[in-house]
C-alpha cells in the first residue's frame, strides 16, 4: 500500500471529559505512521479541531476553522479528520472531514480552508446527510425557504439558497441523501 507523501492525516478521536460540569474534548492524533503526536487540550473559545489546526501551523485560518466547525456540529460527539500538508501548512489548503451526529441518525460534512484569499480565509463546505422520506418531502420539509431551479441532469433537484449556498437532493432508495454545498463569505 502507498503511503501519502505529501499529506500528515490526523486522526481526530473524541472522548468526553467532564471537569466541573464542563465538557473538554480531548484529541489523540495519529499521524500516517501510526505514531501518536501531543493532543492539544480544550480551552478558551477554540475547539479541539481548531486547536489541532493550530498545533500543526494553521494560523490563518484557525479562527474560520473554528467558526464553520462550530457552525457544522462539531462536539464530543462528533469524529474528525483534518489533513495538514507537510510543509507550509498555514498557506494551503487544508480539507477537513468530520462525522456529525443529527437528529435522524449521522452526517458526513467536508470542508475545506483555503488562506490567503480576500476575506483572510475562505472555506467551503458539502453536508451530506441520509433522510428516509422521498426527496420531494425532504424539499418541503428541511428546505422550504430555498427555491428550486429544476434537475442537475436527470434525477438530482437542485434548490438554491442564493449564490453561495445551493443544496442537492438525490434518490436513495426509498429515501433521499441532501449534499448541502455553500462557500462562507
Amino acid at each position: 500500500m502507498k503511503k501519502i507523501s505529501f499529506l500528515h492525516v490526523f486522526f481526530l478521536l473524541l472522548s468526553l471529559l467532564t471537569t466541573t460540569g464542563v465538557a473538554l474534548a480531548q484529541i489523540p492524533l495519529v499521524d500516517t505512521t501510526g505514531k501518536p503526536s501531543a493532543a492539544p487540550q480544550a480551552s478558551g473559545g477554540a475547539n479541539a479541531v481548531t486547536q489541532a489546526a493550530v498545533q500543526q501551523g494553521v494560523l490563518n485560518c484557525a479562527a474560520r476553522i473554528n467558526q464553520v466547525s462550530n457552525f457544522l456540529g462539531f462536539g464530543p460527539q462528533a469524529g474528525a479528520v483534518l489533513l495538514v500538508p507537510p510543509s507550509q501548512p498555514d498557506q494551503r489548503l487544508l480539507p477537513l472531514g468530520m462525522e456529525v451526529p443529527t437528529d435522524t441518525g449521522t452526517a458526513y460534512v467536508s470542508a475545506t480552508f483555503a488562506p490567503n484569499q480576500a476575506n483572510g480565509c475562505g472555506a467551503a463546505y458539502d453536508a451530506v446527510v441520509y433522510w428516509p422520506q422521498k426527496c420531494e418531502a425532504v424539499a418541503t420539509k428541511q428546505f422550504a425557504t430555498l427555491k428550486r431551479t429544476g434537475q442537475l441532469k436527470t434525477s438530482i433537484t437542485v434548490l438554491d439558497g442564493g449564490p453561495a449556498t445551493k443544496v442537492f437532493l438525490m434518490p436513495a432508495g426509498t429515501g433521499c441523501v441532501s449534499i448541502k454545498k455553500e462557500v462562507v463569505l
